[in-house]
């Protein structure tokens, strides 16, 4: 599933061709996302983009009208193409672009979403959302509060969208492992200097597979039609079993809330 470095990585890579650019035609091939596509994304026509942010694994376009808030699901991205190339079978919607490109949505599993928010309203998908994990909201202190009287484990309780936004599985097994912190313990056993040293962890973490241009796992590639590269760094995630790259003991893998957990028991406490 791409997650926040991969959509900011497919946000940067998109923007430079739609910021300031009108969009002509909406063509809606397949209606049937997870959500439905609404018809009023039709209003997108003629518009122009004022502006592409980034909320969680969401990306709003803006425009005078109304936004339109991508989300990738587990399989979808959003690639630049020209007119003269032909639609893939899983090639969904398109948006032909006055600057002569048409951003592709290309989603094999159907789960992404295309839906349109009217000006001065607000999201569902994004009201009861926590913060972002590169802002100065997110904190040890705002972490170590939160935390306080959970006995849900670490792992589940930074990959909670209401704590904070955007630290998916990848992203947690990496940055509890960095932390030495075992992905079991419960979240308000924690400690405010531990929680201090995992923020700034996380931070670094998803900081750093920006850069790379995100984890490509299966379908993953970014706006440009280019994998990223960041799983040539991974410590532990899709490594159980394995050597501990730290201390040579071997990996462990467990499940936690169905998703795979790697950790060391040896570095990680």
């Amino acid at each position: 599933m791409p997650e926040l470095p991969e959509v900011e990585t497919t946000l940067r890579g998109i923007e430079p061709y739609l910021r300031n650019v009108r969009i002509e035609r909406v063509i809606v091939r397949q209606p049937q996302l997870r959500w439905p596509i609404d018809d009023d994304i039709q209003l997108l026509v003629g518009q122009t983009v004022r502006g592409l942010t980034r909320r969680a694994k969401y990306i709003l376009v803006e425009t005078d009208v109304g936004t339109a808030i991508w989300h990738l699901g587990m399989s979808g991205s959003l690639r630049l193409v020209t007119p003269t190339d032909e639609p893939a079978k899983h090639d969904h919607v398109d948006w032909v672009l006055s600057n002569g490109k048409v951003l592709r949505y290309h989603d094999p599993r159907r789960f992404g979403a295309l839906l349109w928010v009217l000006p001065g309203e607000d999201s569902t998908h994004l009201s009861h959302l926590g913060p972002e994990p590169l802002t100065d909201a997110f904190d040890g202190d705002y972490l170590f509060a939160r935390s306080r009287g959970k006995s849900q484990a670490i792992k589940t309780f930074i990959m909670d969208g209401k704590v904070v936004v955007g630290v998916g599985n990848i992203y947690a097994n990496e940055s509890l492992f960095l932390a030495g912190i075992r992905p079991t313990l419960a979240a308000g056993k924690v400690s405010k200097a531990r929680y201090n040293e995992l923020s700034v962890i996380i931070k670094d973490v998803l900081g750093a597979a920006i850069k790379q241009g995100g984890t490509t796992l299966r379908d993953f590639v970014g706006g440009d039609g280019k994998p990223g590269y960041f799983a040539q760094q991974l410590r532990v995630y899709g490594r159980g079993g394995e050597e501990c790259k730290v201390c040579k003991s071997l990996l462990k893998e467990i499940r936690q809330g169905q998703r795979a957990t790697v950790f060391c028991p040896q570095c990680q406490r």
